[in-house]
């Protein structure tokens, strides 16, 4: 379900995606997907809204997206042999997302 958020950095009420919820001691902390501006960002229970009649069936200008069969790498850097290896990874590095982002630019 869509809601309505309101994003500090950005300073408006976006339409946005529930990722995760945290309890914290002076109430819920979201995580969101912002549906229009593909960036996630944090906010607190006391910022977020249901999205109201016709604004929901608004298309998302932006959508979740993976590349098809392509998997993460890391550099494996052994300092005893002196040796360095690409080998898989659990998540993509910084460097390689900043690098990707350049190539979209």
């Amino acid at each position: 379900q869509v809601y309505v958020v309101f994003s500090e950095e950005l300073r408006c009420w976006c339409r946005a995606l529930v990722e995760s919820v945290q309890c914290q001691t002076d109430g819920y902390q979201l995580r969101c997907f912002l549906v229009d501006y593909a960036k996630y960002c944090s906010v607190t229970s006391e910022n977020i809204r249901i999205l109201a009649g016709a604004f929901a069936k608004v298309p998302h200008r932006a959508k979740k997206c993976r590349l098809y069969c392509t998997k993460p790498l890391t550099l494996r850097i052994d300092y005893c042999e002196d040796t360095a290896k690409i080998g898989p990874a659990k998540r993509w590095d910084t460097a390689a997302i900043q690098h990707f982002r350049k190539l979209l630019e």
